[in-house]
């Protein structure tokens, strides 16, 4: 189809593309409108194992080495700690100790999806299952370009619910750390005195007495030390007005996406439309042709006689 017939499709169409753009914008901005808006709790923390007296450093017989520079995703005790987040063990304990899960209940049971779900019987409680992937979905973990630190972020409608379950997820995250660091070297404490008391060489016993030693110093360690994988830098808080969706900027995208989606519909629906064997038929037709008119037929004003003539008569 060529462009001029597309742009002189387009312009004839002019009104309906006008009340299609408005009908759009209305729909798009009641939808925005009408979204729930949720308040976000924010916590930033840096790896304990960038610090000085990191536990890393402390139980480590030799001096703490880093991971390469050009690798930036988390290692070490951190990293634990950032998985431990998302962990299903995290989804079941904020829906047992939150109340996080009769929220989850509650919207479903709302709006037109709630009503079907009773209409089936298909309506249930949400579980630790529905709390997991609402957590996947809700939680942002995201590293900071300037520094070492990253920024934890949860969204939730209810602000006090949203500051609870990032506080409690972060001493949940560094309690499995601590647990799991004190549990490996109780085992291996118990394991090596077991192998001490069967041991008969003197030599082989001196060395196990220094393993012994380096276990039972890093199980004091991580008993004394609170801060084991993330250290807060900023406080779990959360804003005071909500800020999720930003109205502002989904508004500025519909003015935008509204007027291209309904220009670029309506060319579609012209480029279907449009039958190029007709066109090749219609311009490969001949035209009547039209002589040009030699003598052209002016019309004759009627001539007055003059005064003293009319006066003879």
């Amino acid at each position: 189809m060529p462009l001029p017939l597309l742009l002189a499709g387009l312009w004839r169409w002019r009104g309906r593309l006008l009340i299609a753009m408005a009908v759009l914008w209305g729909v798009g901005i009641a939808i925005v409108l009408m979204m729930p808006r949720a308040h976000v709790a924010q916590a930033v923390v840096a790896p304990a194992e960038t610090t000085s007296f990191a536990v890393s450093s402390l139980l480590s017989p030799s001096p703490f080495a880093p991971a390469g520079l050009l690798d930036t995703r988390p290692n070490g005790n951190f990293a634990v700690y950032l998985g431990a987040l998302r962990s299903p063990e995290a989804a079941g304990m904020l829906a047992q100790d939150t109340a996080i899960a009769a929220a989850l209940t509650q919207r479903r049971r709302g709006g037109a999806g709630g009503a079907l779900r009773a209409l089936v019987g298909a309506d249930r409680a949400a579980d630790a299952d529905d709390v997991l992937d609402w957590l996947t979905r809700n939680l942002s973990v995201t590293q900071s370009l300037a520094s070492v630190t990253w920024t934890l972020e949860i969204a939730q409608e209810n602000p006090a619910l949203a500051l609870d379950m990032l506080r409690r997820l972060h001493g949940f995250a560094e309690a499995k750390v601590r647990a799991d660091l004190a549990d490996q070297a109780g085992r291996r404490v118990a394991a090596l005195e077991r192998r001490i008391a069967r041991e008969n060489d003197m030599f082989l016993r001196n060395s196990l007495y220094e393993l012994l030693a380096q276990q039972q110093r890093a199980a004091l360690v991580v008993a004394a030390d609170e801060v084991v994988a993330a250290r807060l830098v900023s406080a779990p808080m959360v804003e005071i007005r909500p800020s999720l969706p930003n109205r502002p900027l989904l508004l500025a995208l519909l003015g935008v996406t509204v007027p291209m989606a309904v220009l670029l519909g309506t060319a579609a629906l012209l480029l279907l439309r449009f039958d190029p064997a007709a066109a090749v038929i219609a311009a490969a037709a001949p035209r009547p042709r039209q002589e040009p008119a030699l003598t052209l037929d002016r019309p004759t004003r009627p001539v007055r006689p003059p005064p003293g003539m009319a006066n003879a008569d």
